[in-house]
């Protein structure tokens, strides 16, 4: 697709004033010029004042140059040559948006009028680059289907935790592997010429994605759907719970290679799709069921929601309390951020902010770039607005 717009090039008439003045014997260096453009450039050649401002301020640095100068401005930008100029510099820029669809149809066609014109600039606009920026709720069903490729560049590291495993160290490490120091001594006749040491390995965080599927989320969540299809596609350890009027566990459906197939699956397995939440109770079942069973224990726990609640706040913060004791890191995710004059007003949201540890936007491809650097640890913004939050905080710096 291409849209053709003339632009009148002021440059053209900046460069050719200061050639006027070089050729009276004032002598302008180039660094000058180029600031005289941009000066030209902001104020515009429709203003008499600022164009004749903008080159003193830029082009004269001698007194007794400004006769030279205004006679020099009053032959050059007053007479009728400099409008005729002016039409002359006018240029043709084709600005054009690359698109997966070939239009084969335009290429074969030309204009008898156009074949002696010289050839238009053209400037590329990304599509990618325009997809990063939109609202997942203004998005075509075809921009859905480029996304996951988009969202498929996400990298969903984590920070890593020290596991119980001991692995071979490199050099002296904090334990000797005498198994490993006597073999090798047995090797050497009995001479322990080596020692061996070994360390506790790492291994990376689970990720656990809690996704709100009500009504109030519908235009985001067939978007988040697929950053979740993303994140267990491209990372172990990956659990993904769908939160509506229930908790239902959608991960083994998510786990599919194809994108379509494994949204399909996990729409059938959600019967509860677009309908009401109790964020309250989804979150007690899966702390009951889940979480304090081992699933969250040291993990990176994301919660993609508005905050609308139709339960108990006081419950739904209760759950948020247990939850965030259990949690390496705790994250909200809420796409109603960006709005101009956001506030968290609604109860369950204000129930539960006490308690998170990350808040952050949800609405645009660029903010799930955002969380994913959270995730990797990359950022550190805790909004520790409790007492509880700041004592964890103490208790994670000793």
């Amino acid at each position: 697709m291409t849209t053709t717009q003339p632009v009148r090039l002021s440059a053209g008439l900046a460069v050719a004033f200061v050639d006027a003045l070089r050729a009276e014997g004032i002598a302008v260096p180039t660094s000058s010029t180029i600031g005289y453009v941009d000066a030209l450039t902001a104020v515009g050649i429709e203003s008499e004042s600022g164009v004749y401002w903008s080159g003193r301020a830029c082009l004269i640095t001698r007194p007794e140059d400004i006769d030279t100068y205004d006679a020099v401005f009053e032959r050059f930008w007053l007479a009728s040559g400099a409008g005729e100029l002016t039409s002359s510099l006018t240029e043709e820029f084709t600005l054009a948006i690359d698109s997966d669809d070939g239009d084969d149809g335009a290429d074969g066609e030309h204009d008898d009028t156009q074949l002696d014109a010289p050839p238009p600039i053209e400037l590329r606009f990304s599509s990618a680059e325009i997809l990063r920026q939109k609202d997942f709720a203004e998005w075509t069903d075809a921009e859905l289907a480029e996304s996951q490729r988009l969202m498929r560049q996400l990298r969903f590291v984590g920070s890593p935790r020290r596991s119980l495993r001991l692995t071979p160290a490199p050099r002296s490490g904090s334990r000797l592997d005498l198994r490993r120091t006597v073999r090798s001594a047995l090797a050497a006749d009995g001479e322990a010429i080596r020692q061996h040491f070994r360390r506790r390995s790492s291994r990376p965080r689970r990720l656990v994605l809690l996704l709100d599927v009500s009504g109030s989320m519908e235009p985001y969540a067939r978007a988040l759907i697929r950053f979740a299809h993303a994140a267990v596609a491209g990372r172990q350890r990956v659990e993904v719970f769908a939160v509506g009027t229930r908790l239902t566990r959608i991960t083994r459906e998510l786990a599919r290679r194809d994108v379509d197939e494994a949204i399909n699956r996990a729409a059938d397995a959600v019967t509860d799709w677009s309908g009401g939440t109790r964020l309250g109770e989804g979150l007690r079942r899966f702390n009951r069921d889940w979480g304090q069973r081992g699933m969250a224990r040291g993990a990176i726990v994301v919660i993609l929601s508005d905050g609308w609640d139709r339960g108990d706040p006081e419950a739904l913060g209760e759950q948020m309390q247990r939850l965030q004791r259990l949690t390496h890191r705790l994250v909200w995710v809420n796409p109603l951020k960006v709005t101009p004059g956001y506030a968290p007003l609604a109860r369950g949201m204000a129930a539960a902010l006490p308690f998170v540890d990350e808040f952050v936007e949800g609405h645009s491809l660029n903010a799930l770039e955002e969380l994913a650097n959270i995730i990797g640890g990359a950022q550190d913004r805790r909004i520790g607005n409790t007492v509880l939050s700041q004592r964890r905080q103490e208790e994670r710096m000793l």
